[in-house]
């Protein structure tokens, strides 16, 4: 396949640029992503486990919700690499919830050829879920 058009070059990424993906988190992402994962935590499986914690329901993955992030900084700058992660989990997500991530340049760091990246999901209520900074690198 033919990325060329895609793929930004450096000079092409301005501070303020943003990206967003959402996604609807369904029963069958959960047990996929447990099962390529291994993670096998009940929170994640087993309802009658689950509504007797403090979430009171199944929990998606925190880590499968991060994932969202990565599809994001995709969108905003294909064909790079993805170098660095800090990240805060700040609400549950549950199967039914409508995840949007959003990923917007807030620094270039020009001597590393790096983005520094805001990162954030919110849930449909607007509530965000997860919240973070990432570096990226810029191979051209």
């Amino acid at each position: 396949m033919d990325y060329s058009k895609d793929v930004k070059q450096w000079d092409d990424f301005k501070i303020g640029d943003v990206a967003r993906f959402a996604k609807t988190v369904t029963d069958s992402d959960v047990v996929f992503w447990c099962g390529i994962t291994g993670d096998m935590n009940p929170m994640h499986l087993d309802s009658e486990y689950s509504k007797r914690t403090r979430f009171g329901n199944i929990i998606a993955p925190g880590v499968y919700v991060l994932g969202f992030i990565s599809a994001t900084i995709s969108k905003l700058a294909l064909g790079h690499v993805y170098a660095q992660q800090n990240i805060r989990f700040k609400k549950p997500v549950y199967v039914g919830d409508t995840i949007t991530a959003e990923v917007s340049i807030i620094d270039k760091l020009e001597d590393k050829r790096m983005l520094k990246l805001a990162t954030k999901c919110y849930n449909q209520k607007d509530e965000v879920v997860l919240d973070g900074e990432a570096l990226h690198y810029i191979q051209q």
